[in-house]
C-alpha cells in the first residue's frame, strides 16, 4: 500500500546512517515526506540537555536531504496528534525503538515501527 503522505519525528543530532536510513525508508511508503525536528527546547525538556548541533542546522540538514518535503519543529509530545493531522500524513512512521509509544494515533493515521535495515 502507498500513502499520499507520511510524517516522522526526530532529534536528529549528529546525523547518522540510522538516521538516513529511517527518513529514506519512510520516505519510500509515501508520495510525501514531513519530517518533525524535536527542538532544542523539546529536547531539553526531554532529556534533561540541549541536542550538540543546534536545531536550526538540524533541520536544515534534513531539508537537504531529496527524501523530505517538508520540515517543522516538533514542541512536545503533547502536540503529536496536531501535527499529523495538521501535515494531513495518513502514516506516522517511527523506528521500531518507539515501538507501541504512539499507537494511540491508530485512530488517525496508520503507525508503522521500523526495524534497523539487515
Amino acid at each position: 500500500m502507498s500513502y499520499k503522505t507520511v510524517i516522522t519525528f526526530g532529534t536528529y543530532d549528529l546525523f547518522h546512517i540510522g538516521h538516513l536510513n529511517i527518513i529514506r525508508r519512510a520516505a519510500e511508503l509515501g508520495d510525501r515526506l514531513v519530517v518533525g525536528v524535536a527542538s532544542d527546547a523539546f529536547n531539553f525538556r526531554k532529556k534533561g540537555v540541549y541536542p550538540f548541533v543546534r536545531q536550526e542546522e538540524r533541520a536544515e540538514i534534513i531539508s537537504a536531504l531529496r527524501w523530505v518535503d517538508e520540515v517543522f519543529y516538533e514542541e512536545s509530545f503533547e502536540l503529536k496528534r496536531q501535527y499529523i493531522l495538521g501535515a494531513g500524513a495518513d502514516l506516522m512512521v517511527m523506528g521500531d525503538d518507539w515501538a507501541g509509544r504512539f499507537d494511540e494515533f491508530k485512530d488517525v493515521c496508520d503507525v508503522v515501527y521500523l526495524p534497523p535495515p539487515h
